[in-house]
């Protein structure tokens, strides 16, 4: 138990440091700053836990994401900011960076021989279709909740 909890802090601090970063690169004002650092450790932490309970990866990120946008909504509501401003920054540690990584080394050494390997191929096709699973959990989790918040008729 308290290995989790060493490793979710591990996870909060080190997906906090990229969260501000970018919020950086993106002119987020200083004063909200500390906002995106949190929706990133929060986000990302959770991502952590629902992978250490054996959830897959796209559904973990799905609910990370999910739990950012809801974050975020309460950001911005107490700040009449656009919620965007700290879920964009607080989003961008959770891209699957190793997943398209891995698809384009295996994409560029199957373009290189003169033969199709099937382990090569396998591998072009599962990592990239992970990673785009990943960014559709990303981008459908994170604009769900502001799509149901900000609604002007009844979901039923």
């Amino acid at each position: 138990m308290i290995e989790l909890l060493l490793k979710l802090l591990n996870d909060a601090i080190f997906s906090a440091i990229p969260a501000v970063g970018f919020a950086m690169v993106f002119n987020v004002p200083k004063r909200f700053l500390p906002y995106c650092a949190v929706a990133g450790a929060l986000g990302h932490s959770c991502r952590t836990l629902l992978l250490h309970v054996n959830l897959p990866i796209e559904w973990a990120t799905f609910v990370a994401a999910a739990l950012v946008g809801l974050v975020t909504i309460g950001f911005a509501k107490r700040h009449l900011a656009p919620p965007l401003m700290y879920a964009v920054a607080a989003i961008i540690p959770m891209i699957p960076g190793t997943y398209a990584f891995n698809t384009v080394i295996a994409l560029v050494q199957l373009t290189a021989q003169s033969e199709i390997s099937p382990e090569l191929t396998s591998a072009v096709i599962s990592n990239g279709l992970k990673t785009v699973f990943i960014l559709g959990a990303l981008s459908v989790g994170l604009a769900m909740p502001s799509l149901l918040y900000f609604r002007t008729r009844p979901v039923i």
